[in-house]
């Protein structure tokens, strides 16, 4: 197919779709691998643990984030049970709250933070500090001051001047520091350009080819104001397969084992990261927690018992895994209008009362998007159809390609499952609009966890 002079995503044929997508049988059904394990339709309204999307449009607006905490608790639940004898990080950046906070070290986890924000909700909703991991190629001077002077678990190093602002700051507080060095591996894992990260063109970590990361381990090794607790690496996120941890791994236990002869430093950890798939579409086929777990540590075991390396602590970080398929967002339609394509196409499009304020991912990655009718049922043939937002962007789009009831119109509710994961995290008040509430659900009982943000709220900002 020809460019599009629009940009790619407009390229696509209106009436066809992708070759993944097909036409429903029922278009009310749900796919059960892309929504939460208590979401179901009764009567063709949308429920989860028990509520009724209705009910919760009424009390909370729309848009609105929904969230399994059952789910939720669960999914993390199971990495820890999978990984029983490794320590599981939750990676807050997937999304952060007090009450997630809370869920995720009820549950038996540690906490991953990457900013100086993310990490006072942690300490917000009373994480022990020696359970939280800092995370950063930036890391400011204050916030590593902070993390130093509250007692983080660890540091993740990401450059030589980091070296130096923790040497010059632990000096200073009479502390010991706990770092890894996060190694690049100089994996390309089959992802997204922008969260691939462990490939050699790209600003996180130390370079296991150049030399950079035996380097940075020398280093710190010299430093008494530094307790060097071992390697990181993380290869990207959105990954369904084990090739790229598989290569990984292989090439950052090989730098344990150069240390060791080197430098006579055994590292006693090795964080393999996260980055774990989930399913937005039927053409996505993750792997469970067992599943991932029965394959990395198998990758690992093998190869210390090849290089004759002591198996070290490990250490993995799935926040994806944890927070996208437990929530959906909640949107109300507006409006609906057909549009004439080339060679006698057409596109259906439904907008929404939300849009790139609330879920990014679709203008910035390509993300692929489901939903489904969330507010009664329908006997309708299934349309394609292109769910778009409210903002002034030809490049808000929710959902790119759906097959939804031909009968969708105004005041409807419209579900998108797998957004729990970057979607509040990167959310914007571009166009001031105001940021969506987050609203969990349990056991038939609907709370408030973020408040929808107001106008006030943007005038608190605006200072004149």
């Amino acid at each position: 197919m020809r460019s599009h002079e629009a940009g790619a995503i407009h390229g696509q044929s209106g009436d066809r779709g992708p070759a993944w997508l097909h036409a429903p049988e029922d278009v009310n059904q749900l796919v059960p691998l892309l929504w939460a394990s208590s979401v179901s339709k009764v009567d063709g309204v949308l429920t989860v643990a028990g509520e009724s999307v209705l009910d919760i449009a009424e009390e909370f607006g729309t848009p609105t984030y929904v969230v399994d905490e059952d789910d939720f608790r669960q999914r993390a639940r199971g990495f820890r049970e999978a990984f029983a004898d490794a320590d599981v990080y939750y990676a807050a950046k997937a999304f952060l709250c007090t009450a997630t906070a809370r869920w995720v070290v009820e549950e038996g986890l540690k906490i991953d933070v990457c900013s100086g924000g993310e990490l006072a909700v942690a300490l917000h909703a009373e994480v022990p500090p020696d359970r939280i991991g800092l995370h950063g190629n930036n890391k400011s001077v204050d916030e590593l001051r902070r993390a130093l002077e509250v007692g983080v678990g660890r540091i993740i190093i990401d450059s030589l001047e980091e070296i130096d602002r923790i040497r010059a700051l632990a000096t200073e507080l009479g502390v010991t520091a706990n770092v890894m060095v996060r190694v690049t591996a100089g994996v390309e894992a089959h992802t997204h350009e922008y969260i691939s990260t462990s490939h050699e063109d790209q600003k996180f970590g130390f370079s296991i080819s150049g030399g950079d990361a035996f380097e940075a381990t020398r280093l710190i090794l010299a430093e008494p104001s530094m307790n060097l607790l071992g390697l990181h690496s993380h290869i990207g996120s959105q990954i369904f397969v084990t090739d790229g941890f598989e290569v990984a791994a292989k090439r950052v236990l090989r730098l344990h084992a150069q240390i060791a002869k080197e430098l006579g430093f055994t590292s006693p950890e090795f964080d393999l990261g996260g980055g774990f798939g989930i399913a937005y579409t039927t053409q996505d086929d993750p792997s469970t927690p067992g599943d991932l777990a029965r394959g990395m540590l198998k990758i690992v075991d093998e190869e210390c018992a090849a290089l004759g390396l002591d198996v070290p602590q490990l250490s993995i970080e799935p926040g994806r895994a944890i927070a996208g398929p437990s929530t959906f967002t909640l949107y109300e339609v507006g409006t609906t209008k057909s549009v004439a394509l080339d060679a006698g196409a057409s596109r259906r499009y439904i907008s929404v009362d939300g849009g790139m304020s609330d879920n990014i991912r679709t203008a910035l990655y390509g993300a692929d998007y489901s939903c489904t009718l969330a507010s009664r049922a329908s006997d309708a043939a299934p349309v394609l159809s292109r769910v778009v937002g409210k903002h002034c962007e030809s490049g808000d789009i929710v959902v790119k390609d759906e097959f939804l009831p031909g009968d969708v119109r105004a005041g409807d509710l419209l579900a998108v499952p797998g957004t729990g994961a970057y979607c509040r995290s990167l959310a914007s008040t571009y166009n001031h609009v105001p940021r969506a509430a987050v609203v969990a659900v349990r056991e038939g009982e609907a709370r408030l966890i973020m408040r929808r943000e107001t106008e006030e709220d943007l005038f608190t900002l605006d200072v004149g």
